[in-house]
């Protein structure tokens, strides 16, 4: 059943007080001031890794992979872990390369950063944590895909390694020419971001607190070149109260129905130097807080009135449509709601059929019906091979006639081969033999 619009709202705007209450996390962070390193060769708080080149830490990007050489691998990982379960990752990216450049840069949150170093999730074994993939899986242009691991599953013997990935979709990330924006929320679940817009999303999964961040990116023979502009961990230290009732008694009285927000009446601002006195700062700020209680209480009413109206008029539909449908002859509005249920479990089974359809056709293993084409084809080239003696002699036989020359130039190249072999070796018997 839909919400109603002033929960949605309400919903929204607790929301917006969370995330703005939320603070930077310094020590996993990296690129929110410049320049990035501090004695312009080592990330406060990071650890660099690489392989078949030297990562290039400038004063506001990371080269991961160079453009040339190609298979090469970089990696940067966090010392310290972050001590609260909830947070919410930012990590801004650049990709490019050639028109047929390969790569992967992938984001991990792993309990031991030493069992990965510099890997992909293609060349890990075990792992305890998330990890989030940015390539051009399945030839789509590009693709965000997250994986999950408790240290049980070995990745890189994994036959079929997309079948683990709970989440994905497509993006194109590769010659932007701007930096292109990835978010990680675990708050209620997770939820992965491209560009302010929504990737997928979880409640069935909650990340521990205390494990690392990492980002490591690999490159095979066209190599594309992974630069990273900055990673921001930001948490909140707890979440806002739910709202509670204010007692009838207040001092304060509600106002009208459907007030005008703009309407309120608020304290001009003051410069800091004219509050002098802790005083006068006190009084300030408690007027200033009176205020903004008071605003929320006013949007409360608000909603709570829009929210009364809104059941009104949806009370009134339902009897115009029973009183209408009593007249007519039509289906009661008990009959209406089953057979809209009826239409919603349809739509469900046939996206559980399309996503199960999906699902086969990524994760299935085509080497039987490879195997049942070998087998087709060594039947054939078995049935040529048994028939095809007869199938010539019967040919020959039946155009003797015409094929009489033929024959007859096959049986003297014959002869002139054998005698020019019996030459041949006539005069090898009669040369000297050396002996050693």
């Amino acid at each position: 059943m839909q919400q109603p619009f002033p929960l949605y709202a309400l919903k929204w705007l607790l929301l917006t007080i969370a995330v703005s209450a939320q603070s930077i996390t310094d020590s996993v962070s990296f690129g929110q001031r410049h320049p990035i390193a501090a004695d312009g060769g080592s990330i406060p708080g990071w650890q660099a890794f690489d392989e078949n080149h030297q990562i290039q830490i400038l004063s506001d990007r990371i080269i991961l992979t160079p453009p040339v050489p190609g298979n090469a691998r970089g990696a940067i990982w966090s010392d310290n872990t972050i001590a609260q379960a909830d947070w919410t990752a930012e990590l801004e990216f650049r990709a490019s390369g050639q028109d047929q450049g390969t790569g992967n840069l992938n984001i991990w949150f792993t309990k031991e950063k030493g069992e990965i170093g510099t890997n992909s999730v293609y060349t890990v074994e075990k792992y305890d944590g998330l990890a989030l993939v940015i390539d051009q899986y399945g030839s789509t242009g590009g693709k965000v895909r997250g994986f999950l691991n408790d240290g049980s599953q070995n990745f890189k013997a994994h036959t079929s390694l997309e079948s683990l990935a709970f989440g994905h979709c497509d993006y194109a990330y590769r010659n932007l020419g701007r930096p292109s924006k990835i978010s990680i929320s675990n708050h209620n679940g997770l939820t992965v971001s491209v560009d302010d817009r929504e990737c997928f999303r979880t409640d069935h999964v909650s990340l521990p607190a205390g494990y690392h961040f990492g980002i490591t990116a690999a490159t095979a023979d066209n190599p594309d070149s992974f630069e990273i502009n900055k990673f921001v961990v930001s948490s909140s230290s707890g979440a806002p109260p739910p709202p509670q009732q204010q007692p009838q008694t207040s001092s304060w009285s509600s106002p009208p129905p459907l007030q005008r927000l703009d309407r309120l009446q608020l304290s001009p601002d003051k410069p800091a130097e004219q509050i002098k006195g802790s005083d006068p700062q006190f009084a300030d700020l408690h007027n200033r807080l009176q205020e903004t209680n008071h605003a929320i209480e006013r949007l409360f009413a608000e909603f709570d009135n829009v929210n009364a109206r809104l059941q009104q008029q949806h009370a009134e539909m339902l009897n115009s449509l029973s009183h209408t449908g009593s007249r007519s002859g039509a289906q009661t509005p008990g009959s209406s709601d089953a057979a809209i249920s009826d239409l919603r479990n349809k739509i469900e089974g046939i996206e559980r059929t399309v996503q199960q359809i999906q699902k086969d056709v990524e994760g299935r293993d085509y080497k039987q019906h490879i195997s049942e084409l070998q087998l087709s084809l060594d039947s054939l080239r078995g049935g040529i091979t048994e028939h095809l003696p007869e199938t010539m002699t019967r040919l020959i036989r039946s155009s003797a006639p015409r094929m009489g020359m033929f024959v007859f130039v096959v049986v003297a190249v014959q002869i002139m081969l054998a005698g020019a072999y019996i030459v041949y070796k006539r005069r090898r018997d009669r040369m000297p033999k050396k002996y050693l």
